[in-house]
């Protein structure tokens, strides 16, 4: 995963609107059910997907600020990393995931999380319940397995919002088999519709977009009341706590340098160059001018690949160079905000 995507920890939100979609194709009942968001983030989508239905909703939230965000609007809150959250099996009528996409390391081998989590989490729907799962639509190809064998009537979709053409975003949606419809499937029933998800893996433009009006609609079943218990170190607390340990303080010295910094007047003028040093050594950085004019400068040093392309004999070799150039960041009183390269 890249850099921007770690920082918030893997939180591709589903688009409102692309929620609101979603919510037309489910069919709640009168008496009451339970639902579930294993990667909640700030709830937006889930409240949009469950809108309207008598439920009892429930979510898992990693990052402490969204778990507060999504508490506003679903009381029933876990905050940690859903692959240490415990809970019964077969006790959810609906089951929304959008897991993080990323790469996790194992003693064995690597695992797509989007695999991981659906792995995880696919038994605590009850047979009948309905999964609502979104993925980058080249992912479909490693959780084609648990789709194959658990689930059933089956509808894939391509999301078009354009934060979800961004990552190539699509959407399936299915019903979980009971015990006696697996029983009767074959393997090549199994094998017919992996081939058919790796298919779909390879070629993500042929997926249909996800309709306005839904070509059909899923009974979300009766569901009652769930426990989901945490399992996994209470993250917060642990770092809340650690300034106060004396190892950290003892290695903090060496992790963490102290900031430089540059105080008093130059004994000569600075010249074009020195400024100029100065600044992309990030030793100029701060609060500049006054009224409208006032504003904060940020220096940093920043990557830039440079491409190149060569044709001989009919063959195009493509070369990068990486080099570091700087960049400086702007921010007005105003509100403008100006990125020099």
């Amino acid at each position: 995963m890249r850099f921007q995507g770690k920082s918030r920890l893997g939180f591709y939100p589903l688009p409102l609107s692309e929620a609101q979609r979603l919510r037309r194709f489910l069919l709640f009942p009168e008496q009451p059910s339970s639902a579930l968001d294993p990667c909640v983030g700030d709830g937006v989508a889930f409240e949009a997907i469950a809108r309207g239905a008598q439920l009892l909703r429930y979510g898992i939230e990693l990052d402490a600020y969204r778990a507060e965000q999504a508490r506003q609007m679903i009381p029933n809150i876990v905050q940690g990393n859903t692959l240490e959250v415990q809970c019964p099996v077969e006790c959810f009528g609906l089951l929304y995931l959008n897991p993080p996409y990323d790469w996790t390391l194992g003693p064995a081998d690597s695992r797509r999380t989007e695999q991981m989590f659906l792995s995880h989490t696919y038994r605590w729907l009850k047979p009948g319940g309905v999964l609502i799962f979104v993925i980058p639509g080249d992912r479909l190809a490693e959780c084609s397995q648990i789709l194959s064998t658990h689930f059933r009537d089956v509808r894939v979709y391509r999301l078009e919002s354009p934060e979800c053409v961004r990552y190539k975003q699509v959407v399936v949606i299915g019903v979980r088999r009971t015990r006696r419809e697996k029983e009767r499937l074959t393997d090549s029933d199994i094998t017919r519709a992996r081939l058919y998800y790796a298919s779909l893996a390879r070629n993500p433009s042929q997926i249909p977009v996800l309709p306005h009006e839904p070509e059909a609609r899923y009974d979300v079943p009766v569901s009652g009341p769930a426990q989901l218990v945490y399992r996994g170190l209470p993250l917060d607390e642990i770092e809340n706590l650690l300034p106060q340990s004396a190892a950290y303080r003892q290695s903090g010295r060496i992790l963490f340098a102290e900031p430089v910094s540059a105080i008093g007047r130059p004994l000569t003028h600075l010249h074009p160059g020195h400024v100029g040093l100065l600044a992309c050594s990030g030793l100029l950085n701060g609060i500049f001018r006054s009224n409208d004019q006032r504003h904060i400068a940020f220096w940093q040093a920043i990557k830039v690949i440079d491409k190149t392309e060569e044709e001989e004999d009919g063959i195009i070799t493509v070369r990068e160079k990486e080099r570091f150039s700087n960049e400086l960041t702007l921010v007005y009183s105003t509100g403008q905000v100006t990125i020099l390269k």
